[in-house]
C-alpha cells in the first residue's frame, strides 16, 4: 500500500490516537512493528495517517497496549473503514485545498458542535450572497471558478443540520459581528434574517456577546469546537486567514472548553439574543 502524500485530519488523527496508546502503555514503535511483523517506518507511517490500517490490526494493537476503553477501539475501527469518495466533500478533492475537506469531515462526523466568532458568522449558517462576499474579498483576488467552488462547498456543509437527527450546534457570536455590513445591506440583512430562522431549529441555539458586556473574551480567531463519537476525538478548529489548525490536545480542549463557557456566560440568553439581531435587521 503506497503511502498517502496529503492524508486527511481524519486520516491523521486515527494516527495520533494509536500513538497516544501506544506511548499510555510505554511501548516503544519497534516493539509494536515486532507485533504486526513489519517494519518500524510502518509504525510510524500509520501513526502519521500516512498508510491505512486494519481493523484487525487496531484491536492486535489495543490488546497489547491493554487498552479496555471498548467505546474508543470501535470508534477508531469506524475510521479505518472509511475510504475515499465515500462522502459528498471527496468531490472536491482536487479543487479546493485540502483545509475546505478536513473541515466538512470534521462536521459530518462530530457528534456536537459549539462556536465562538467575533468578526464574521459561522459558515454553517452563511448565506451564499455573504459567503460571496467573504471569499470575493480574499487577497490575492481568486478566480471566479475558485469562489464559485468555495460557495458550493460551503452552502453544502449545512446539509448536516438537516439530518433526520442532527448534532446539537451552539453558536456564540459577538455583536460586532452582527453588524459588520459585509457585501453592503441587503446581504446583511438576508444573512440576519437567515440566522434568525436558522436559531428556530429545536437543536440550534444561537447566542450574542453584546457590546455591553462588560468581560473580555480573547478570541482574534474563529474557534470550532466539535465534540467526537467519544470524547478522546474531541477536536478544536481554530481558522485564520493562512488556514486553519487542528487542535487535540487534552490541555488545548480543556482551554477551550473553559473559553467557551465564559464566552456563554458573558452573553445574553437565546431569546435576548433574537431581539438583539431582529433590532439590528430593522436598522439596515
Amino acid at each position: 500500500m503506497p503511502a498517502r502524500d496529503n492524508p486527511t485530519a481524519r486520516q491523521a488523527r486515527l494516527g495520533t490516537e494509536l500513538r497516544k496508546l501506544r506511548d499510555a502503555a510505554g511501548r516503544t514503535a519497534r516493539e509494536a512493528a515486532g507485533l504486526l511483523s513489519v517494519d518500524q517506518a510502518k509504525i510510524s507511517h500509520m501513526e502519521s495517517g500516512r498508510i491505512g490500517i486494519s481493523e484487525e490490526r487496531i484491536r492486535r494493537l489495543a490488546t497489547f497496549y491493554q487498552c479496555g476503553d471498548s467505546l474508543l477501539i470501535e470508534a477508531l475501527c469506524t475510521i479505518a473503514r472509511e475510504h475515499r469518495g465515500q462522502y459528498w466533500f471527496d468531490e472536491y478533492r482536487g479543487v479546493l485545498a485540502p483545509g475546505f475537506l478536513n473541515i466538512a469531515e470534521l462536521e459530518w462526523h462530530s457528534s456536537a458542535f459549539r462556536s465562538l466568532e467575533s468578526v464574521t458568522l459561522p459558515g454553517l449558517f452563511q448565506t451564499e450572497g455573504y459567503a460571496r462576499t467573504l471569499f470575493a474579498s480574499v487577497w490575492p483576488r481568486l478566480p471566479a471558478d475558485e469562489i464559485d467552488a468555495r460557495v458550493e462547498h460551503r452552502m453544502r456543509r449545512s446539509a448536516i443540520l438537516d439530518r433526520e437527527d442532527p448534532p446539537p450546534f451552539e453558536a456564540i457570536v459577538h455583536e460586532a459581528a452582527l453588524r459588520m455590513r459585509f457585501g453592503g445591506r441587503k446581504v446583511v440583512r438576508e444573512q440576519l434574517e437567515h440566522l434568525m430562522t436558522e436559531s428556530e431549529r429545536a437543536t440550534v441555539t444561537v447566542r450574542v456577546i453584546p457590546f455591553t458586556s462588560e468581560d473580555f473574551i480573547e478570541v482574534t480567531q474563529p474557534v470550532l469546537y466539535a465534540s467526537g463519537s467519544v470524547a478522546q476525538l474531541d477536536t478544536v478548529q481554530m481558522d485564520g486567514a493562512f488556514g486553519g489548525r487542528f487542535l487535540d490536545a487534552d490541555a488545548d480542549l480543556k482551554k477551550y472548553r473553559m473559553l467557551l463557557n465564559k464566552a456563554a456566560h458573558a452573553s445574553l440568553d437565546p431569546q435576548e439574543s433574537c431581539q438583539l439581531i431582529q433590532q439590528i435587521a430593522r436598522e439596515l
